[in-house]
């Protein structure tokens, strides 16, 4: 952590208020869900909000990303609007695939969110791709692969780390480890201590950090970042976190010890961060909730503005499925 860059007190606000944005659109998903207004499969990013918040403050508009089924966060992070994003959700034609992807197909080149998959560990060998095609603009584009611990255990990993490395590809391997794969712990289905350790067998940097931290996340992104740039290839960041839900909304997450998920929620890393933010006099209080407020009313608006909207036409089912339209 010492040797890590520190962010500045304008970049500690935005990393707020990009886990501001993630934490009340999750709180505001989960709401529609138990009043029967939303029905979707959702997985909720409560706990991991840090994570894309602090790497995506070293990102540019150019870089792109991937990510999993669990990366609403990371999508709201890198600039996935919310009006797209909730039509998506809602399966309305507004949305971002037109309604027919929903939360784990969620896409937004314009922003560099290239692509959620409903495929565990599928993010990275497109990110690897992603990699490539940066490469050859040689512009110093990045690309970031999202994915959890449960997907550092298949074969895409090892085979992504490998060529990324091989080829000194600028990516970054984000493995957001809450410390559960669907409803495994991770002692149970992992042999290293360590899921970094790895990065040393395929001759690549690799580190361990507090993902819930929202400067030492920063820090390693950073680090991470300028590599890539810099053509000096791949970075493995395993950020520790927890999930403070089931693995989707309507599990119980009976499997995890009462006493290990209280923890982890008195450690709740979003007041935390708020509270670093005010003690460090990066924002007031009333400035912070300013932000908050905010972002309720844009997420209302775009609540409304997709219930509002038309479900796809009959036409959509042949749409989008093969190079040549059916006719």
């Amino acid at each position: 952590m010492a040797n890590y860059p520190r962010p500045d007190a304008a970049t500690l606000v935005e990393i707020y208020r990009k886990a501001s944005l993630i934490r009340h659109n999750d709180q505001r998903v989960i709401k529609a869900m138990m009043t029967g207004k939303l029905m979707t499969p959702y997985y909720s990013v409560a706990g991991q909000e840090i994570i894309p918040a602090a790497l995506s403050v070293n990102l540019t508009a150019d870089d792109k990303i991937s990510t999993i089924y669990r990366g609403t966060h990371d999508m709201l992070a890198k600039g996935f609007p919310l009006g797209p994003l909730w039509a998506e959700l809602a399966g309305r034609v507004t949305g971002s695939c037109k309604g027919k992807g929903g939360t784990m197909h969620l896409t937004h080149p314009e922003t560099g969110c290239m692509v959620t998959t409903g495929v565990v560990g599928s993010s990275m060998p497109i990110a690897v791709g992603l990699g490539w095609a940066a490469r050859l603009a040689g512009r110093g584009g990045v690309a970031v692969a999202n994915f959890g611990d449960g997907a550092a255990n298949i074969g895409a990993f090892h085979e992504s780390l490998n060529l990324a490395a091989l080829w000194k590809l600028p990516v970054i391997f984000v493995c957001q480890n809450n410390r559960y794969a669907e409803h495994t712990k991770f002692a149970n289905s992992t042999a290293v201590e360590k899921l970094s350790m790895r990065a040393a067998g395929y001759s690549m940097a690799g580190v361990t950090v507090n993902g819930n931290d929202a400067e030492e996340m920063y820090g390693a992104a950073r680090v991470a970042v300028e590599r890539a740039r810099a053509g000096e290839g791949p970075t493995l960041i395993e950020a520790m976190t927890f999930r403070f839900n089931g693995h989707l909304i309507g599990d119980a997450a009976a499997y995890i010890p009462k006493d290990e998920l209280e923890a982890a929620k008195a450690a709740d890393p979003v007041p935390l961060l708020r509270r670093k933010v005010i003690d460090s006099g990066a924002a007031t209080e009333a400035e912070l909730d300013a932000i908050d407020e905010a972002h309720k009313a844009a997420i209302e608006a775009a609540v409304e503005a997709a219930f509002a909207a038309d479900f796809p036409d009959l036409a959509e089912l042949k749409r989008d499925v093969f190079a040549n339209e059916l006719a």
